[in-house]
């Protein structure tokens, strides 16, 4: 999960954070980033296979913006490996 600029969370699936982040950051990443650069890793969740990880981030973005800061503030300690 990214903090962008423009205050929201954004969320996609890689098996490499640190590369994922880069390139959103060089404006090479989804185009919501590219229109407000990410600020911050505010969450990493690993997950068994990619199938798994598709259908959490496609229940995470059905959240509304509420929901999402309510879990960011429940997860957001557990760290790179929740």
């Amino acid at each position: 999960m990214l903090r962008c600029a423009d205050g929201a969370l954004y969320t996609g699936v890689s098996t490499d954070v640190a590369r994922r982040y880069r390139q959103h950051q060089a404006g090479k990443g989804a185009r919501y980033t590219r229109l407000n650069p990410p600020l911050a890793v505010e969450l990493v969740i690993e997950y068994p296979d990619r199938s798994a990880a598709l259908r959490a981030e496609h229940a995470f973005k059905r959240l509304s913006a509420a929901a999402k800061r309510d879990f960011l503030r429940a997860h957001g300690d557990a760290g790179p490996s929740s």
